[in-house]
């Protein structure tokens, strides 16, 4: 490193300091290149998340990369939680930098073990810790925050002293310095100087860093915003956290030694190139770390493989001719040769324990009674699978590739989703970390980036920006996952114009487009798993969540290119739903079904897919499928498939539904250009929509190889015109070679770049749509049971639960309410109705519930308030549950009004007191001043039943939603006659179209803006769902009175149409009872002629 920079960087914080550090991995490593240093350090707080980036990318611009971490060490034991006597930190601050393979490992430990054991406010080790997982790494005694810089800055020179050599000591062989900075701050001076006295006492050397938390000094401003980000601050709270100095950037040799002035550091420079040279790690990437599946004595992996999917194939041949008589030679033929080919790749390509392991777990979810899903993404294209029953639709049936699912000219891991029942996969994960070993097995961290629109947004908080002005202008950035600030100036004009405007405006998209992708936090990935062949703190560190769900601190790609094997655990709610289903049929029909088993030709399922009448139906349930639906009106499986693919933004934009849609109902006559594509685009309607049809043409026509075409495919969907000219040649010569002439070979192949491109995998799409079916089925056949399932699943989601009430109202099925003597937890089926669930109500635990229906079982129907007041438990079921339940109903088979139960409940709760065990304090028994208990009879005040609208807001209070009935039902003529759309509709419009919609306000905010004037944020609801409405200062000036009423409203606004939700900037705002009136423009009356005279009619008048 003698030829470079006599300076390197051993302090520097990036984005994964989260919120804290904002340098990027990639420039600083090319900003380390450009200041001619030989190497650079990351030294994140706590974690080492950017390790695997960090090596990766350096290795690419020949920057040497030294990984390092700014732990926090514990002033005593790690798990000593006790705030400090003496008002010290909890936690103090140690640099430390890794050496080789040891210093790694116990880096990874330590943090492992910081996070794991020692998490208070922070992640912290302690000595001990340190003097036992010290090897191969180096200290350095860090900021202002370290105990030795702390010490000092606090007058304790002593025990500074002491504890830099209890530090020496622990990283002994001149493993531990003395860090000064050049950051201008007045106590970093004063502890320099310190530093080097001590330095020269006790022969500790010196190396200057500078704790870079921002590659540029222009960069301070953007990290002065990201530290509000964090600490929930604007820019102007003094008070705040906040750097007093510019000086924490990425600076050359020359700028740190002005920084430091006449004091000479020189050697300390200088020391960060001897320590950059002694360390010498490399991460090792490639090599694979299969889990140990143990196989029978005497068989290798792949001969066990090899049987296991031989017999498989018996059995599901042999099902296949049970249901479908004997298959043809020429079938039996194919699927052996398919089912050795496959075995052939993956024995070759070493995978064979991959797939015994997923077969393994699955069969433990099937044997257990876990749903599991069909199949998902390209893995439903393997024999192999199907056969080991890791998917369950038939690869050849459906003309699903292999090559699509795993290239045998690529060396790399298989990727099999599985999707299992929520309420199952827990289980699964459990049962490989039992036979895995559980330090063996991990869940895999993910993390979160500030998108675009959320930069615009945060900034915008942070620089107190009015709401209302950072909302139109984030709302500028379109629609999109990969949308960036720099593309979406680029395509919106009037985002330009912002650029351009306002001071203030032009700051914060500066800031935004800064801090814009970096790391905002870490959460769990949602079904990465990764399964190792030994402790996996022996490869990588650990972390622990907000949780305490234990994760690995590398993501999923990350861990892959580690060579740790990771397997994909996902939870599909539709699979609980389809259970639940199940059980509520054989319970309340008496009909046991094989979901498996069912019809895929069956005429009722096919009508209700036709009619749209698709809520709740896996996959087809938005407006704008069940549009395709009716349009497209399905009658075979395959209809189904393609209907998964089709509706897709690519397919959407383009003609291809239109073409679609128009050859299957014989619009228009198919061309296929060519007889030898009609076998691949027949069932499409010669429509090129599934990438496996790429595939085949190409192979087809071009003498392509499958795993050449799969090669032509990716090409394809990457777009790279390098890639795709050696492409075209390849094809041409070979359709040309094949006959085809010049001019349809060049015509085929621009058809399957452009269609290609919008192509979906027709594996997942033949899975997805097969779960699609098996909803539609149940709901077509078994509507009552369905509904019920489906609201049980969706319990804990208010808006959920609104449609599908809705629906339920739709389909004719009644919906009751609660009822004590009826009521299981879940959503039941009770003669031909759907009876709400006692856990849907709320206030009302599961204890409460648990314990109102033992008594019930075991004491029979409750007769009436006061005999159910008698016998429940009144420690589980206190005043506030008795007042739920009389609210919603649950009381309704007593016969008495509900307001007069409800006036009942405190004499209810006394009188029943006397029951309950005497030595149980109870919150029945009510006592007099004395202490004795109170006695007298018990009466039902005789008082008037609550109006209708007292009545469903009380039954809204206890539920969340209305059931037996709705406040707007009152004004269903004028609901439809002014409002243009339902709130589940809204979705569907434009983003800035103006709607009018109706509703009652749920939930009401009122706030003040930055110059002092009120507006409100409300949640408006209908039959349909809920709704965020905006209400700024000069709309809420002008109809603030009908906010604050219970009246049902007619809410003009704009729609803003996002991502993922929808908001109404309202613009008018009136009481439906105004609608009604403005509306009558005249007024007939029919009279009796007896009763006409001058004066009635004048009267009238």
């Amino acid at each position: 490193m003698t030829s470079h920079s006599p300076f390197v960087h051993l302090h520097v914080h990036t984005e994964f300091s989260l919120l804290d550090g904002a340098v990027r991995i990639n420039p600083l490593l090319s900003k380390a290149r450009l200041l001619d240093m030989g190497a650079v350090a990351i030294t994140d707080h706590g974690n080492i998340f950017g390790a695997v980036q960090f090596f990766t990318q350096a290795a690419k611009t020949g920057v040497k990369p030294i990984l390092g971490c700014e732990i926090y060490v514990a002033p005593g034991h790690r798990q000593d939680r006790a705030p400090s006597s003496d008002g010290s930190p909890n936690a103090f601050h140690l640099i430390l930098l890794v050496m080789d393979k040891d210093g790694y490992r116990n880096l990874s430990r330590l943090v492992t073990l910081g996070h794991l054991e020692g998490f208070y406010y922070h992640p912290r080790v302690d000595m001990a810790l340190l003097r036992e997982f010290n090897s191969g790494l180096i200290a350095l005694s860090a900021c202002l925050k370290g105990k030795v810089p702390y010490l000092i800055n606090t007058g304790r020179i002593h025990e500074a002293r002491q504890e830099a050599r209890e530090l020496a000591s622990i990283f002994d062989e001149e493993r531990f310095f003395f860090e000064v900075q050049a950051n201008a701050l007045p106590e970093q001076v004063k502890i320099n100087s310190v530093l080097k006295e001590l330095g020269q006492e006790l022969s500790i050397p010196l190396v200057a860093t500078n704790d870079c938390h921002y590659l540029n000094r222009e960069d301070a401003e953007a990290h002065d915003a990201l530290l509000c980000i964090q600490t929930g601050k604007s820019v102007d709270d003094p008070k705040r956290l906040k750097f007093s100095t510019t000086e924490f950037f990425f600076k050359s040799r020359e700028e740190m030694e002005s920084t430091f002035g006449e004091t000479d550091f020189t050697e300390a420079l200088s020391n960060t190139v001897d320590i950059a040279n002694r360390c010498a790690y490399e991460m090792e990437f490639g090599r694979y770390k299969y889990p140990v599946f143990h196989v029978p004595s005497g068989r290798s992996l792949d001969e066990f493989l090899a049987q296991e999917a031989q017999d498989g194939l018996g059995r599901r041949l042999a099902q296949e001719e049970e249901e479908s008589g004997p298959l043809e030679p020429e079938a039996l033929k194919e699927c052996r040769e398919r089912l050795q080919f496959e075995l052939d790749i993956i024995t070759r390509m070493g995978f064979a324990s991959y797939f015994l392991i997923v077969a393994d777990f699955i069969d433990y979810a099937r044997r257990n009674d876990i749903p599991v899903g069909p199949g998902r993404g390209s893995a439903a294209g393997s024999l192999v699978a199907y056969c080991l029953k890791i998917t369950n639709i038939n690869p050849i049936k459906y003309g699903l590739l292999f090559e699509r699912f795993l290239n045998p000219h690529r060396i790399s891991m298989p990727d099999i989703d599985i999707d299992f029942c929520m309420n199952g996969r827990e289980d699964v994960i459990n049962y490989v970390a039992e036979k895995y070993g559980r330090e063996n097995v991990c869940q895999i961290i993910t993390f979160g980036t500030m998108k675009a629109k959320a930069a615009i947004r945060d900034v915008g908080r942070v620089l107190a920006i009015p709401y209302g002005e950072v909302d139109r202008i984030a709302k500028m950035v379109p629609l999109g996952p990969n949308v960036t600030l720099e593309k979406a100036l680029e395509e919106e004009p009037e985002l330009r114009k912002i650029e351009n405007g306002e001071p203030h405006h032009r700051k914060l998209l500066k800031i935004a487009r800064s801090l814009e992708g970096l790391s905002r936090h870490a959460s769990t990935h949602a079904s990465g798993v990764v399964i190792s062949d030994r402790p996996l703190i022996e490869y990588l560190p650990l972390f622990k969540g907000t949780n305490d769900e234990v994760m690995t601190q590398f993501t999923m790609d990350q861990i892959e290119k580690l060579g740790l094997i990771k397997f994909d655990f996902l939870g599909l709610r539709t699979l609980t739903v389809i259970k639940h289903a199940l059980m509520l049929i054989e319970k309340t029909a008496g009909q046991r079904i094989d979901i498996d088993k069912i019809p895929l030709d069956d005429e009722a399922t096919y009508q209700l897919c036709s009619e749209g009448k698709t809520t709740g139906v896996f996959q087809l349930e938005s407006s704008g499928m069940k549009e395709l639906l009716r349009r497209l009106r399905p009658e075979v499986f395959e209809d189904m498939i393609a209907l998964v693919a089709l509706y897709r933004p690519g397919p959407l934009g383009s003609n291809m539904v239109e073409e679609f849609i128009a050859g299957k109902h014989g619009k228009v006559k198919i061309n296929y250009i060519l007889p030898r594509l009609q076998p691949i685009l027949k069932e499409t309607y010669g429509v090129i929509l599934y990438q496996e049809q790429v595939m085949k043409i190409a192979q087809v026509l071009a003498k392509y190889t499958l795993a050449e075409a799969d090669e032509l495919r990716k090409a394809i969907g990457k777009k790279k015109p390098e890639v795709m000219a050696k492409h075209k040649e390849r094809f041409i010569q070979g359709a040309l070679e094949n006959e085809v002439d010049q001019k349809t070979a060049q015509r085929l192949f621009l058809l399957i770049e452009k269609f290609g491109g919008y192509g979906f995998n027709k594996s997942h799409s033949a899975a997805y749509a097969l779960i699609a079916y098996q909803t539609a089925y149940l709901k077509a056949h078994y509507p009552v049971q369905f509904m019920a399932a489906l609201l049980t699943q969706d319990m804990g989601n208010q808006d959920k639960t609104i449609k599908n009430i809705a629906e339920c109202r739709e389909m004719g099925i009644r919906i009751l309410p609660p009822d004590l003597n009826e009521s299981q937890p879940d959503f039941a089926v009770v003669e031909g109705a759907i009876r709400f669930g006692l856990a849907a109500v709320k206030n009302v635990g599961v204890k409460a519930v648990e314990s109102v229906i033992a008594e019930r079982n075991e004491g029979g129907p409750f007769r009436d308030l006061l005999d159910f007041c008698k016998r429940v438990d009144g420690s589980k079921v206190n005043r506030r549950v008795l007042e739920s339940f009389i609210q919603c109903g649950a009381f309704d088979f007593t016969g008495m009004e509900r307001s007069r139960l409800f006036a009942s409940i405190d004499d209810a709760i006394r009188f029943s007191g006397s029951s309950h065990d005497p030595n149980q304090l109870n919150m029945f028994v009510s006592l007099k001043d004395d202490g004795s208990e109170a006695h007298g009879l018990f009466e039902i005040p005789d008082l008037q039943e609550w109006d209708e609208r007292e009545k469903l807001r009380k039954e809204k209070e206890a539920l969340g939603f209305y059931i037996t009935g709705h406040p707007l039902d009152r004004y269903k003529v004028e609901v439809e006659r002014f409002a243009t759309c339902t709130i589940q509709d809204l979705s569907t419009h434009n983003d800035r179209a103006t709607v009018k919609v109706a509703g009652v306000i749920e939930n009401l905010r009122i706030k003040r803006t930055k110059r002092g004037e009120k507006m409100a944020m409300l949640s408006l609801e209908d039959q349909t769902g809920s709704l965020e409405v905006i209400v700024f200062p000069d709309v809420f000036n002008n109809y603030s009175p009908l906010l604050k009423s219970d009246e049902p409203l007619l809410v003009t606004g704009t729609a803003e149409v996002d991502d993922n939700s929808v908001k109404l900037i309202s613009q008018e705002i009136h009481s439906l009872d105004q609608v009604r009136q403005s509306a009558i423009r005249t007024l007939e009356l029919s009279l009796p002629h007896q009763v006409i005279s001058r004066d009635n009619l004048e009267e009238i008048r």
